[in-house]
């Protein structure tokens, strides 16, 4: 009889029982003894090895794999050697794949393979069945909700690792019951103890395994409804108008209730029911003043944008003069008069008159400041009215830019997280880099 065996590492097959050599094929395989199979080689079996209940006139049976299978040129080992050398080589590589096998050359294993296990009716109809059952895998087209994973362990003392406080990422867990397994640390389980002992220390157990199983619940909920990373929360949330931010916050606290997707799909249908409730108000608006198209809405929203400019100028001087009697009051108003006029927000220096009183301090003298030598013109008058040595500038331009460059991107609240120093500096610190193109706005 002749059976088919894949030829493989030698190593991976039984030694010859007789001599104790590693097989080569052909060899022979006793019928009647085993298991484990009973192997000898061709030499030990020419001589008649016997061994225990093994007797040279047993039955046996011829190990080979030379005998074709495909194609009437080539053998089971040759096929085998075929498909170890493309999962070697990769599909494609035919001389690599001819060099490996030895046997066959470059044309005659690249059209062996198309023909037989590419192009073969066989193999085409089983791969067209396996994409159809992905196709229907995916026939639906909705996405499925899935919890989020834990998140990857932030840089110490980066801003992500500022913005994850109280998270634990070698633990993936927080600090909540820290000293849970102190209670543990000194039992111990023996037989001399009384019943009423063992009970106490199994309450024990039983309240540690609690604690471990409230940890467990309040992690779930954080990590499901995106709460590990508090800041990307609060940017999320304050997308909705003012008045679904108060609904949020009230109903925060059902949101373990409902689950992460019931808790957002309330809240979206109550913030789609605002803006609804909204652009009602705003055609009913429409309607009472007589107006029957969008073209006319958007003449009667210019108009009225202007009406109320007009009457803000001519309610100023019935403001004014609340603060007549006060001068300080009154220098006060002027100076934010003078702000919203000028659109800007500094009070220009050479209106004194609209000041608040407060003399600016004058700019700084950069001349022999370590530093200053790298500074362009543009930053150092930065710095001059900023009042700001050159090597602080420095130091905080690179970190402004270093933490833009991980983020994609850079927040004025991020910045002032950065940098810690007077909010107005960096402000202007901040608006100087967006304007020069160093980093730009998340």
């Amino acid at each position: 009889d002749f059976f088919l065996i894949f030829p493989g590492d030698p190593f991976d097959k039984p030694p010859c029982r007789g001599c104790s050599s590693y097989l080569t094929e052909p060899y022979v395989k006793c019928a009647e003894c085993g298991p484990p199979p009973f192997l000898l080689c061709l030499q030990c079996f020419t001589r008649g090895f016997e061994y225990k209940k093994h007797q040279s006139d047993h039955t046996y049976e011829i190990m080979t794999s030379d005998f074709p299978v495909l194609d009437p040129n080539w053998t089971a080992q040759e096929e085998m050697s075929l498909l170890e050398a493309v999962m070697d080589c990769g599909f494609g590589n035919w001389q690599d794949v001819a060099n490996q096998m030895c046997t066959k050359s470059k044309e005659e294993c690249e059209k062996h393979y198309m023909k037989h296990f590419i192009n073969n009716p066989l193999f085409a109809s089983t791969l067209l069945n396996l994409k159809q059952a992905e196709e229907a895998q995916h026939h639906e087209t909705a996405i499925p909700f899935h919890s989020a994973d834990d998140p990857p362990r932030p840089t110490f003392d980066s801003l992500l690792s500022r913005d994850m406080a109280g998270y634990m990422p070698a633990r993936a867990d927080f600090e909540f019951d820290n000293y849970a397994e102190w209670d543990l640390r000194d039992i111990d389980f023996v037989e001399d103890d009384s019943d009423i002992l063992h009970a106490l220390k199994i309450a024990v157990v039983d309240i540690y395994h609690s604690r471990l199983k409230e940890r467990q619940r309040r992690k779930k909920i954080i990590r499901d409804h995106g709460l590990i990373n508090l800041r990307k929360f609060q940017i999320l949330e304050r997308r909705y108008p003012k008045e679904v931010q108060e609904l949020y916050e009230t109903m925060r606290r059902f949101a373990r209730i409902l689950g992460p997707v019931e808790h957002d799909k309330f809240i979206e249908s109550h913030a789609l029911e605002f803006e609804l409730r909204r652009e009602i108000k705003r055609l009913q608006e429409y309607r009472a003043a007589g107006i029957t198209n969008f073209c006319s809405a958007r003449t009667y929203e210019h108009l009225k944008k202007s009406r109320d400019e007009e009457r803000l100028k001519r309610t100023m001087l019935s403001e004014v003069l609340q603060y007549i009697q006060d001068s300080s009051a009154c220098q006060q108003w002027l100076s934010r008069q003078a702000d919203i006029h000028l659109q800007t927000a500094p009070v220009p220096q050479h209106f004194p008159s609209l000041s608040t009183g407060r003399r600016s301090a004058p700019p700084l003298n950069l001349t022999g400041l370590p530093g200053t030598e790298k500074l362009n013109e543009k930053e150092k008058e930065l710095c001059q009215m900023v009042r700001l040595v050159p090597g602080a500038y420095l130091e905080y331009k690179a970190a402004l830019v270093n933490e833009c460059n991980k983020q994609g991107g850079l927040r004025l609240a991020q910045a002032r997280a950065l940098i810690k120093i007077d909010v107005n500096k960096t402000r202007k610190i901040y608006d100087f880099l967006i304007r020069e193109g160093y980093i730009t706005k998340a």
